[in-house]
């Protein structure tokens, strides 16, 4: 496994990358790093962490809205499959599950979102 340093809002990340997933990998960190600027970019939230924590739930809103066209067409579905929430299978659910992972120790005991 190899490490990509990436940029999310300003700020260096030091992540773990499996063989051959740097397109995946940079792509997912561009979005993350558009929606996380925006909402910044509204003003209305100034801490890190709860802008981390908006920004996860507005894309795992927009991944939510495409399982139901990505269920109707089941030969884009991938192969693999992982414990999921309801609606969401293969790296679509992998990848939520990290980034819940991943919040849930940001926020460590605080757990308000604003």
């Amino acid at each position: 496994m190899k490490q990509l340093e990436v940029q999310i809002m300003g700020q260096s990340y030091l992540l773990g990358c499996p063989d051959g997933g740097d397109a995946r990998l940079l792509e997912a960190v561009e979005r993350v790093d558009t929606a996380m600027c925006k909402i910044r970019d509204a003003g209305k939230v100034r801490a890190r962490d709860r802008i981390a924590v908006l920004a996860a739930l507005n894309l795992a809103f927009d991944l939510s809205d495409r399982a139901p066209a990505a269920e109707a067409t089941p030969a884009a579905m991938p192969t693999a499959t992982a414990p999921s929430a309801p609606g969401m299978e293969g790296d679509s659910a992998l990848l939520l599950s990290s980034l819940l992972e991943r919040l849930d120790a940001a926020l460590g005991d605080d757990g308000r979102l604003l």
